[in-house]
């Protein structure tokens, strides 16, 4: 049996062919056929949650497979969305009940919302309230909006949307852009650094309509899907395939799967506090820094203060840092739970130390351990 880093590493260093191999899983690719042929379908917060075998297939997805008995609990989460601070969501300490809320925004976007597709609705919407304000001929609204619906699924790139000066200009005006209309450069450089970045040129524009319209047309965050792009179909798939190969792995070894949640999960952290209030994110960073199971009990604050010496939590947006960081979890993983009876500390420190890489620290924070 391979240990838990070259375990690890045999699913991570192609993750792409690790979850097509996932997908094709004949109950996998049951599910994942179901689901994307009904979800469509779904109208209402009721009939979510009450076909079973879709809410299932969406719950697993966010990883609250073990949740999806508490129907009247989601039902609650759901009805009341996101959009206000204090909603049933926001208040869970579990911030993927309000990811899934805000994935599947029945509040906000009602029936509208397996369908809704930012590109499309909120452009044509906008586009509407401009020409209101602008006492535009309701008929040249009509004609337009109707080239815009047609046409705008086909715009695979910022080239072509760029290319088609009838579709551009009617993005333009939506957003309340027309001046801007010809300056292309511009927004060449607005669309292709998109919005996920706060120093992307879009963020640090003082007027919020281009990061507005980069939000709308995130060809950045979505490519070629930028236009079709709608969360509660595609990305719930790419979500449920990712949980799935965690669960898989954890079958075999619990410190793969952790291994990989983690790889998942850490880019976005922003501070400490974060990870303590993740249960497997909290075991990988102890595991890490070789702490104790009982170093959990400790007050929190000081438990903070503890990682903030060790590592700044920024490091793990950096993917060379952080695959040293998930190295080191695999390896002191390995020592506390042997993948074989024979596999001892001293086969893992010295067996493979060219391809795991134990640098001296971690070789001074294994001798730290207590004798399992």
């Amino acid at each position: 049996m391979l240990n838990t880093y070259l375990s690890y590493q045999l699913i991570n260093r192609d993750i792409d062919r690790s979850i097509d191999r996932i997908g094709k899983q004949p109950l996998v690719d049951r599910e994942t056929r179901y689901y994307l042929d009904n979800i469509t379908k779904v109208k209402t917060v009721d009939d979510f949650v009450n076909d079973s075998r879709l809410f299932k297939y969406a719950m697993k997805a966010f990883g609250l497979g073990d949740m999806d008995y508490a129907k009247a609990f989601m039902a609650k989460a759901l009805k009341e969305g996101v959009e206000d601070p204090d909603s049933f969501a926001n208040k869970l300490s579990d911030k993927r009940y309000a990811e899934f809320v805000r994935t599947f925004n029945f509040a906000k976007l009602g029936d509208a919302t397996t369908v809704y597709v930012k590109a499309q609705q909120q452009t044509t919407e906008n586009y509407a309230l401009q020409a209101a304000i602008n006492g535009t001929d309701a008929d040249t609204v009509r004609t337009e909006t109707a080239y815009c619906t047609a046409n705008i699924g086909k715009v695979k790139s910022i080239d072509d949307l760029m290319s088609n000066d009838r579709l551009f200009s009617y993005a333009m005006t939506a957003y309340g852009l027309d001046s801007s209309v010809d300056n292309k450069s511009m927004m060449r450089k607005v669309l292709e650094g998109g919005v996920r970045d706060p120093d992307s040129y879009a963020n640090k524009m003082t007027d919020k309509r281009y990061a507005a319209f980069a939000s709308a047309f995130n060809f950045e965050a979505y490519g070629e899907a930028a236009t079709t792009y709608n969360p509660t179909q595609q990305s719930v798939v790419d979500k449920y395939m990712r949980q799935t190969l965690e669960e898989d792995a954890g079958q075999s070894n619990e410190g793969v799967r952790l291994a990989l949640y983690f790889q998942r999960k850490a880019p976005a952290l922003t501070n400490w506090y974060e990870v303590l209030a993740d249960k497997a994110l909290a075991s990988v960073v102890r595991t890490a820094f070789g702490l104790p199971d009982s170093f959990a009990a400790a007050d929190i604050d000081k438990q903070v203060q503890l990682f903030e010496r060790r590592m700044d939590i920024a490091d793990f947006a950096d993917p060379q840092k952080l695959e040293k960081f998930i190295t080191r979890f695999t390896s002191l993983y390995e020592i506390g739970n042997p993948t074989s009876p024979a596999m001892t500390s001293v086969s893992v420190l010295f067996a493979q130390p060219a391809e795991v890489g134990v640098s001296t620290d971690l070789l001074m924070a294994m001798q730290q351990l207590k004798p399992v």
